[in-house]
């Protein structure tokens, strides 16, 4: 039987932040992956192809060149779903050996299979996934578990993987719909409503909840909102989907309030579930709540001391971003090695269409909390780099406090929203203030300057009071 010091199982964000961490300590490492590729959902059903399928859709369709050469223009007048997964496939296919080469780099050792846990440091593997199944059974002294989610599914709404399709199943689709239904507002309901409307296919988003997306600042969401309406999502919102009929030419969804939603393709996006059946939990006295989550302490240590689990599978924030972090720290906790808590500055980013991306406070949580502050404002058209890159959208938005001038949050609706946002992240992690911002010089012409113009923005205002 082999041993090791670190087995991790799941070759995700959160497990290849672990094997890599642990790898790196100088520790024998080995990693399970229950597929045949590697890097988990993430890289193979959802964040790396939703993002290759988007950045497909912008560059087919012409979008962001349309406010210069007309809304007529495409790069490619008939876009088909082969010309979509192509670039997804491309990249899924790169990003994959970029982890294999990673993990051969660093000697982590990789097996292929179902991993089930048979005694508190023995964990038994069934595969590879096709041909014959050998079971093979290794030790080791800390296990550290990945396994992820998968698309949560109701008995309400039956998916059958052709018309009635969940999220990791938009990649199987055989042509592009005319029409789409979307049950679930949340971050990903939301990216796909962006990505369909923006190839012209008419898309209605339901939710149950009248409030959606939450986390995000109000102003920023509604000019999103008005964004998507503008190219013809319909939202129903405080609407139950209760039932679906589907056949061979269309689908249709019932609502609790007597509505009939009639499409091409339903795309069921209502939260995901930590993917930890067959684990073998209960050998170890592990249980998991009715989301199949796990519970942890601060180092994603559970109540058994030699395991730990991480990234989805433990729920909230579940990020790509952050799952990678979670491994890292749970990996040298595991080994003995002192570090520092993940920072509470973490950056959250819809890959919407405009792009989404924020850190710190909103302006209702701060209201709530009575901390006073102000608002600055700029726009990308207000830039010169705006204008060159067409973005008459993209608003950067600085909530400062008004007493200690330190900036308290960042929200940007925009190109690059995702990467800008960093620039905020760094100020507010590190306590800055306006000031900063304020005598910093920054790059000529670039979205970073939206910074400086919104600190001005705020400065004026604080100081005619």
């Amino acid at each position: 039987m082999e041993h090791y010091d670190v087995l991790v199982i799941g070759s995700g964000p959160a497990g290849h932040g672990a094997a890599i961490q642990a790898a790196k300590l100088n520790t024998r490492v080995a990693v399970v992956e229950k597929t045949q590729a590697l890097g988990g959902a993430s890289v193979n059903t959802g964040a790396i192809p939703s993002k290759a399928l988007r950045e497909a859709v912008l560059h087919l369709t012409g979008f962001k060149q349309r406010g210069v050469y007309g809304v007529s223009y495409k790069v490619k007048e008939d876009i088909s779903i082969e010309d979509l997964t192509f670039r997804c496939d491309h990249v899924v296919e790169n990003e994959i050996q970029v982890l294999r080469s990673q993990f051969n780099r660093n000697r982590v050792a990789m097996y292929e299979g179902q991993a089930r846990l048979t005694s508190p440091n023995e964990v038994e593997i069934a595969g590879p996934v096709e041909g014959p199944v050998d079971r093979t059974t290794v030790s080791a002294d800390k296990i550290i578990i990945a396994v992820g989610s998968a698309p949560a599914r109701s008995p309400t709404i039956p998916v059958d993987g052709l018309s009635v399709i969940d999220s990791d199943q938009v990649y199987n689709l055989e042509s592009i719909p005319r029409t789409v239904t979307i049950v679930g507002a949340g971050a990903i309901g939301m990216e796909y409503a962006a990505i369909f409307s923006t190839l012209g296919v008419e898309a209605t988003v339901v939710d149950k909840r009248r409030d959606i997306l939450e986390f995000l600042d109000r102003e920023i969401l509604e000019a999103l909102l008005y964004h998507l309406r503008q190219r013809g999502v319909m939202f129903r919102l405080g609407e139950e989907v209760t039932g679906v009929e589907a056949d061979s030419s269309q689908v249709t969804a019932y609502t609790e309030s007597n509505k009939r939603i009639v499409s091409d393709v339903l795309l069921y996006t209502v939260g995901r579930n930590g993917a930890t059946q067959g684990l073998g939990l209960e050998v170890v006295g592990l249980e998991v709540d009715d989301r199949g989550r796990i519970q942890v302490n601060d180092f994603y240590q559970t109540h058994v001391p030699h395991i730990y689990a991480v990234g989805d599978v433990v729920g909230f924030p579940a990020l790509s971003s952050t799952s990678m972090e979670q491994g890292r720290i749970a990996a040298c906790h595991a080994l003995g090695i002192e570090l520092f808590q993940m920072a509470d500055t973490i950056p959250y980013a819809l890959f919407t269409i405009p792009e989404i991306s924020m850190v710190g406070g909103t302006e209702e949580q701060l209201t709530r909390q009575n901390v006073p502050y102000e608002v600055g404002l700029a726009r990308y058209r207000e830039t010169a780099r705006g204008q060159i890159i067409n973005d008459s959208v993209g608003t950067l938005k600085l909530l400062v406090h008004s007493e200690t001038r330190k900036v308290l949050g960042v929200h940007i609706i925009g190109d690059s929203a995702s990467e800008l946002v960093h620039i905020g992240q760094s100020i507010v992690g590190l306590g800055g203030t306006l000031d900063f911002l304020i005598n910093n010089t920054f790059n000529y012409p670039t979205l970073a300057e939206c910074y400086r113009i919104a600190a001005l923005d705020v400065f004026n205002k604080l100081e005619s009071r």
